[in-house]
């Protein structure tokens, strides 16, 4: 009986192993056939387009409230551009953070397998993302707002101490929130050329790695203790990374008092929906890998994505 069960679970762990090469070759020779380099790909040197926005004007935090029909348009689209900003920022705090997590990931394993390569080819991609990011922000003439300081705090923790269901689960819903943001603004042609340029760069690459992530997440087995625990480590991940989005300083550059703004944003039914949307798809990709139960549903409504 003992002998079955053992066969069993090899083939189990074999099948697995099979399957993470398979994907990892499909990644590799998706990677060697179409992948950018930003410093080259974008048009750094163009100037902005007057009077073109930087995000649509309905996805901002405080589209529909008050504050939004106080301003004039020029601020309008000066609130859109810090906000992408902001964005772009708390996508570069977790792509450090993700690196450092596929860093570990591949330091235990084998670095002759094609599953170890992808992670390696990940993490060149997240590089020149971050570069990327980094130049928009400047060229924009922005900030770099980041995490604030404890989402910094917490992500210095995060990275050294993540779980594999941590790593693979953060990368999915980050990952998959910063694709529906970008994906609306690569698609609209009435924003400004350089936010377009980088969220299709953005969003061809990350495909992959949404790929990587969410069949790593579908091969784990979680027992019932050991599923409640991610639960609330997932929640608490996912509050962190979607509260941080907007840092409430991007307000003061419009002229509006920065806790005021976060209050406006915070009850405004146009942002929560717009969140709701972003972070729709992921979310049932972990509620369907058990990461989202009773145990995190409150994080997550209080994140403002249910």
């Amino acid at each position: 009986m003992a002998t079955t069960a053992r066969k069993a679970t090899t083939a189990v762990l074999e099948e697995r192993d099979r399957q993470r090469r398979r994907t990892a070759e499909r990644l590799l020779a998706s990677s060697a056939k179409l992948s950018f380099d930003p410093l080259k790909d974008i048009d750094w040197d163009a100037d902005p387009v007057p009077g073109a926005h930087y995000i649509a004007p309905e996805h901002t935090s405080l589209y529909g409230t008050e504050l939004w029909a106080g301003l004039t348009e020029e601020q309008r689209i000066e609130l859109g551009k810090h906000e992408v900003a902001s964005v772009a920022s708390v996508g570069i705090w977790f792509e450090e953070i993700l690196m450092q997590m596929l860093l570990r990931h591949a330091f235990d394993r084998d670095p002759t397998t094609a599953h170890v390569q992808y992670a390696l080819t990940e993490i060149a991609d997240e590089c020149r993302h971050s570069v990327m990011f980094a130049r928009m922000i400047a060229k924009m003439g922005a900030p770099a707002y980041g995490a604030g300081r404890v989402g910094h705090e917490l992500g210095r923790v995060f990275k050294a101490v993540s779980t594999h269901s941590q790593t693979f689960g953060g990368t999915m819903y980050v990952e998959e929130i910063l694709d529906a943001f970008q994906r609306q603004m690569m698609n609209d042609e009435s924003l400004q050329p350089l936010v377009r340029q980088v969220s299709r760069i953005h969003v061809i690459e990350e495909a992959r790695h949404i790929s990587y992530a969410r069949e790593e997440l579908q091969r784990q087995d979680l027992g019932p203790v050991r599923r409640r625990v991610e639960q609330l480590l997932m929640g608490v991940v996912i509050y962190v990374a979607t509260t941080r989005l907007i840092h409430p300083q991007v307000y003061a550059a419009v002229g509006i008092d920065p806790e005021e703004g976060r209050r406006a944003a915070r009850r405004n039914p146009h942002w929560r929906a717009a969140k709701t949307g972003m972070a729709a798809k992921v979310v049932g990709v972990l509620d369907r890998a058990g990461l989202v139960g009773r145990t995190n549903r409150w994080l997550l409504r209080g994140a403002g994505i249910l």
